[in-house]
């Protein structure tokens, strides 16, 4: 029996597939500091209600946080990695604060998942406008985007069609073939991408380094969609919300790309 595949999930990935082509393609890097801090404020949000029932969040912080992504193309590029490690021991600070004034109404456990969603969502999501404003930033952070595409497709049919071995309990529609197919599928677009860099672009990227960044891309994407279920089980929710039809919630749809945006400018910039 041949499985139908979800069309509100195709028509969804259409939709959002032709808004990041805009946005990437035409925005300057105030739209990109702007759609990332929105992003980050809307995954925050569907984090946050998603532990209501566990915790108290204090969720002006995590917004404040998000918002601060909004004006990042202001902070010269050279300062904003020192920025970036001068603002957790701060933001931790105003936690405790907001713990001691309300009198321990506010409890440890809140300012740690509190601060675990800023670290979690806008940190990481953060590194998308990083990458994209750094040398050759509008070409290179395609790569996020193509490694976690290839990933989520092929997982996707492959796991539908060919998955029998399941992987974790975590995510139980997971499966061991689904894995493989997404690393296979990331290694399909990041070097047919680094082929059109290398041609088009004059880079010279070397198709074996690129390679082992397609594959450790796809595992640390995969991670990240097995943090995010590890969450939702904890939280006892299937979806972090009901924005994206077929999806679920914003964070549901971006869960690798959150984790894959940091790997990706290490990997490509600070190495």
């Amino acid at each position: 029996m041949v499985k139908k595949i979800d069309s509100k999930r195709i028509i969804s990935s259409i939709v959002m597939l032709l808004m990041v082509f805009i946005i990437l393609i035409f925005g300057n890097q105030i739209i990109i500091d702007i759609t990332c801090g929105i992003i980050a404020i809307i995954c925050l949000n569907e984090y946050y209600n998603s532990l209501k029932n566990k915790a108290k969040p204090i969720k002006w912080i995590g917004y404040l946080s998000a918002l601060f992504m909004c004006v990042m193309h202001l902070i010269p590029q050279e300062y904003i990695i020192n920025f970036f490690i001068v603002t957790i021991p701060i933001l931790i600070m105003i936690l405790f604060l907001e713990c001691i004034v309300t009198n321990l109404k506010i409890t440890v456990t809140d300012i740690a998942i509190t601060f675990f969603g800023i670290a979690y969502i806008t940190f990481f999501i953060m590194f998308i406008s990083i990458l994209r404003s750094a040398e050759n930033g509008k070409i290179l952070v395609w790569f996020i985007l193509l490694s976690a595409w290839g990933t989520d497709i092929l997982a996707y049919l492959i796991g539908r069609y060919m998955g029998k071995h399941k992987f974790s309990k975590i995510s139980p529609n997971k499966t061991i073939e689904g894995c493989i197919g997404g690393i296979i599928g990331s290694i399909i677009f990041v070097l047919i991408y680094t082929l059109i860099c290398n041609k088009y672009f004059n880079f010279n990227l070397s198709y074996m380094y690129m390679t082992f960044v397609a594959i450790l891309l796809s595992l640390i994407g995969q991670l990240g969609d097995f943090a995010a279920s590890s969450i939702k089980r904890y939280a006892g929710i299937k979806d972090y919300s009901n924005l994206i039809p077929g999806h679920g919630g914003l964070l549901d749809r971006i869960d690798s790309v959150i984790f894959i945006a940091p790997i990706t400018y290490i990997l490509l910039i600070i190495i």
